[in-house]
Formats: C-alpha cells, sequence, structure tokens
C-alpha cells in the first residue's frame, strides 16, 4: 500500500509540477528545456545559476516561476559594486520609542529570491548568500533566523562584460545545483516574441497555476522517485572520474554526487516517471557538474576550447572512464535466452 500511495504521490506531484512549466512556457518561448532544468532545480531544493548574455530572458523566466506560484514572496536583488551584506540579509535598527533594535529583514526572507548581475556584487556582498544557500538560514547580529520555505535562489550572471565584476568563488559555483543558459530563441520564435508584447509584456497576464502547498508536495514526491542501486554506484564513479582526470585541477566534490542524484529525481519527475532512467544523469552531468569543476588552464587554451565544449569533452571523457551501467536483464538478453 505504501509503495502505491508513493507512486500517486509521485504522479500527482507530476502533473503539478507540469502545469507550472507549462504556464512559464507561455511566457519565455521556445526554451522549454531550459525552464525544465530551472524547475527541476526548484523540484529538487537547490538554486540555479543562470548564465547568458542580456536580452536572453533570464529575469523574465525568474519573475515568471514567482507570478506562476499562488501565494509565493517574490524578492529582487539588483546587484552593484555598492552592495553591502546587510543589502540582502537586513540588519537591526534602533528604536527609540522602544528603546531596543528591531530587525528589519532584507530581501533574502523571501521563497523566492532573483539575484541579478551576481558578479557584480562585490565578494563580501556574495558571501552573504552561502549560508542562506546552504542551510536556509541567516545569522545576523549573533541571532539565527530561518528563511521561508520553500526558499530557492536565481542568480543571474553575464559571462561576455569582465569590467567591474567578481568572478564566483568555488565554494559558492558549488553550491548551486546546476548552471544553465537560454541562449538566443528560434527566428519562428523571435517573430512570435515581437506579436505577444504588441499589447504589453506577456509576464503582466501570468496567472498563479499551484500554491506553495504545491511546490511542497512537489519537493517531498522526489524523494519517492526511485533510483536503482547500480544507477547510483554509477553516478558515483562519474564523479569520482572528474577528480582523476588530468586536465581537472580541482574535481567535483561529494556535494555534486547528490546533487546529480537529486536533480536526477527531479528530472525523472518532470517527465511523468517514478524512476530515474541512465538519459536523466546523461543529460544533467553538464549542468549540474561543469560548474563545480577547476579546469586547468592549458587544456582549454591549447584546445582553443569554450567552456561549454571544454565541459563536453570532460563529459565525453567520463563516460568512457565508467560506461553507463549495463544491467544483468534486458529485453534483448530476454529474448536472445528463449
Amino acid at each position: 500500500m505504501t509503495e502505491i500511495a508513493n507512486a500517486t504521490e509521485v504522479e500527482r506531484a507530476a502533473g503539478r509540477a507540469q502545469e507550472l512549466l507549462r504556464n512559464i512556457e507561455t511566457v519565455v518561448l521556445g526554451k522549454s528545456d531550459a525552464i525544465a532544468l530551472v524547475v527541476a532545480g526548484l523540484a529538487a531544493g537547490g538554486h540555479v545559476l543562470l548564465e547568458d548574455v542580456p536580452g536572453t530572458a533570464k529575469t523574465v523566466l525568474a519573475r515568471s516561476i514567482g507570478a506562476s506560484i499562488e501565494g509565493a514572496t517574490v524578492n529582487r536583488v539588483q546587484c552593484t559594486p555598492d552592495l553591502q551584506p546587510t543589502d540582502v540579509t537586513g540588519l537591526s535598527i534602533w528604536n527609540p520609542q522602544e528603546r531596543s533594535f528591531e530587525f528589519q529583514a532584507g530581501p533574502v526572507f523571501a521563497n523566492i529570491l532573483l539575484v541579478d548581475e551576481i558578479n557584480r556584487a562585490l565578494p563580501k556582498a556574495q558571501s552573504a548568500l552561502l549560508e542562506a544557500m546552504a542551510e536556509w538560514q541567516v545569522t545576523v547580529d549573533g541571532a539565527t533566523r530561518q528563511l521561508p520555505d520553500p526558499f530557492f535562489l536565481i542568480a543571474t550572471e553575464n559571462p561576455i562584460e569582465q569590467e567591474g565584476t567578481f568572478p564566483l568563488p568555488e565554494a559558492q559555483l558549488d553550491r548551486f545545483l546546476l548552471r544553465t543558459s537560454l541562449g538566443y530563441p528560434s527566428a519562428e520564435d523571435e517573430v512570435r516574441i515581437l506579436e505577444e508584447q504588441l499589447h504589453g509584456h506577456p509576464l503582466t497576464r501570468v496567472r498563479p497555476v499551484i500554491s506553495l502547498e504545491d511546490v511542497a508536495a512537489i519537493v517531498a514526491a522526489v524523494e519517492h522517485v526511485y533510483a536503482d542501486a547500480l544507477l547510483r554506484q554509477w553516478i558515483v564513479d562519474l564523479v569520482r572520474v572528474t577528480r582523476e582526470l588530468e586536465v581537472v585541477q580541482v574535481g567535483a566534490s561529494v556535494r555534486g554526487s547528490l546533487a546529480l542524484e537529486r536533480c536526477a529525481r527531479a528530472w525523472a519527475l518532470l517527465h511523468g516517471r517514478t524512476f530515474v532512467a541512465p538519459e536523466d544523469v546523461e543529460r544533467l552531468f553538464v549542468p549540474v557538474i561543469a560548474h563545480r569543476l577547476l579546469l586547468d588552464p592549458t587544456f582549454v587554451v591549447e584546445g582553443d576550447l569554450s567552456r561549454e565544449a571544454a565541459a563536453e569533452q570532460v563529459y565525453r571523457t567520463c563516460l568512457e572512464r565508467a560506461p553507463r551501467p549495463q544491467p544483468e536483464w534486458s529485453p534483448q538478453a530476454d529474448a536472445d535466452g528463449a
């Protein structure tokens, strides 16, 4: 009975997650796969880094997620070099009438937090998010305060501009469940975007389709998505290979293994399955693992590789050294035996 109940929960949660996907796709056109990655990050209880050139709907995507969830508090932090940590977390202000300090919560106290152009903030402001991203809490003036549940952080950054930016340290990159980009729309989708914005932005017409309770149910249902022991071993093997490659100075940590397994469960849920397939792991390896690797600069320069191309090459090498597991039973083997 418990297995049936769990399967029902997964199917119901998958339906709600797919409804969220469809609603966002009415605003961000032609980017179904990228939207699914971001929603998978939400379902897996992680945070997402959107990295792309300006004008590719990064901010619109983040805002449309918040607008699609009824009752969700959505805040935004516009990162600039003068941003202070207390501008993010909040601070205690003296109240002369009460003769005591009162805590004024910062924008981090939200269900959906958009951190726009995160690499324009000074490192001390970036570090203000570390505790929030890892532990869903912030400590200000010696007092620890819990963040709302769910807490989902979407950060954006422009990888092209370097002047006036501060690269994210590896410790912070490691706290993002996945990193992805949207890219430019196709010519057909770009024409549709022009047509749909003749009478205002479609974001103003987005209506909530799920609730905060639905989000909590989706996150809980991910735990009931089945991941075979053979598949979990393969995930560990793939991640461990990144620590052995000559072209990688620092490989992915155990957090990478945990993130890949959790995100694969969420990806399976979004596609209406109650189990993780090897294809899920293969699809998610680069978005979940690539930003956690510190590559040898000579490997990138001598190969004249973009960061995406370098990540794909590392991925292929990992698959060669840790190939996809072959189950003991398969339909083909059964047919041969007959």
